[in-house]
């Protein structure tokens, strides 16, 4: 009995083994899922493409020496907006957007690119009225580079065009 006792104590010291399972069969069950094509692999899903949320509109195109043409467009009517064009570099799950003065560093999961819920003074000088940058959050509309091409301002401006 003694021993049966010492064995309890002893494993009720160990790490926590449910925890533990628990994360890798996530991580396993996860594995499966992108390797079955039933959830996209960040790692190898492009980030070329054109991007939405409602009226948000996000665009990214190729570009040279491993950086990408990034434009976004926030329309909200009545003098609320938002207008930018610059680069984006990939780095895993990050993005170092380059709008100019604005530089952010947002996310990408292979579905979405997330911008924080913070950015820069200078990003805010890119809006007017009372919209923002902070928090955009958009969701894969296509792949397609030519359709990332054509996104365009009010006034006809092409945002990731060369």
């Amino acid at each position: 009995m003694v021993g049966v006792l010492a064995a309890l104590l002893l494993a009720g010291c160990g790490e926590d083994r449910a925890t533990t399972n628990t994360a890798s069969a996530g991580a396993k069950l996860e594995a499966a899922a992108i390797e079955a094509g039933l959830v996209p692999d960040p790692e190898r899903a492009t980030l070329i493409g054109s991007w939405a949320a409602d009226s948000d509109r996000v665009c990214v195109a190729p570009g040279e020496g491993g950086r990408d043409r990034i434009g976004v467009l926030l329309d909200y009517g009545e003098g609320n907006g938002c207008v930018a064009a610059g680069g984006v570099r990939r780095a895993g799950d990050r993005l170092d957007v380059d709008f100019g003065r604005c530089r952010v560093q947002a996310r990408f999961d292979g579905e979405r690119i997330s911008f924080p819920a913070s950015v820069p003074q200078d990003c805010e000088r890119l809006c007017r009225g009372n919209a923002t940058l902070s928090a955009l959050s958009v969701a894969r509309v296509s792949d397609s580079a030519a359709e990332a091409a054509t996104l365009r301002t009010p006034s006809g401006r092409l945002l990731c065009a060369d």
